[in-house]
This record gives C-alpha cells, structure tokens and sequence, in this order.
C-alpha cells in the first residue's frame, strides 16, 4: 500500500508514505484533483510523483474545482489558515520572510 497525503500522518508504521504534497489539496494542489481509480505512478528513486490522467481531464478538473469554505473567521486557526505557506516554501508565516534569511547564531 502507499500513502499519499498532504498532511501530517501519524500512528503510520509500515508501508510506502509520500507526504507533503505541495501546494495542498484545500488551496488547489494536485491531490484536490485526485479521483477515485485514477492511476498514480510514484518512482521513488527518481523522485517522481506523477497522475496518469490525461491533460484534458486534468484542466476540466482544474476549471471545476470549487476552494472549500474557511472553517474559522476568527482566531489563531483563521490567521494559520490564511498566512502560513505551503510546505514546498517553508510552512512558515508568510509575513516573517518579508524582512531577510534567518541567520544561524554562533555556537560556543
């Protein structure tokens, strides 16, 4: 079996995991445009991570996809949901990479 997710897992202790599929599923990503019986060809030495749908398909899909509501108007879920980036840039408040690249401090 494999796994694919673009979310935390836990409790998974055996078997084949692909997570963090970025940008995810809820703002669009590939995974939103995942159907049941589409086939999936994953080549882990390659890196590769591929759905075997025809391009087509793939941008009706793409025009047909509806972003789900917010499930918080208010509060740390709502400022989490609207602010932190997706996994491939960092899963970090996008307001803190305006200013410059951390800088490690000095070890003594």
């Amino acid at each position: 079996m494999v796994r694919i997710s673009d979310a935390r897992m836990s409790g998974t202790s055996h078997g084949t995991c692909v997570l963090h599929v970025s940008p995810e599923s809820h703002v669009g990503g590939p995974l939103a445009l995942v159907r049941d019986g589409d086939q999936i060809l994953l080549d882990v030495p390659k890196r590769k991570l591929e759905m075997l749908v025809a391009p087509e398909e793939v941008e009706k899909r793409r025009s047909q996809w509806v972003k789900p509501p917010a499930r918080y108007s208010r509060g740390y879920l709502s400022l989490y949901a609207e602010r932190v980036t997706q996994a491939h840039e960092g899963c970090d408040f996008d307001f803190l990479g305006k200013w410059s690249e951390p800088v490690e401090p000095e070890i003594h």
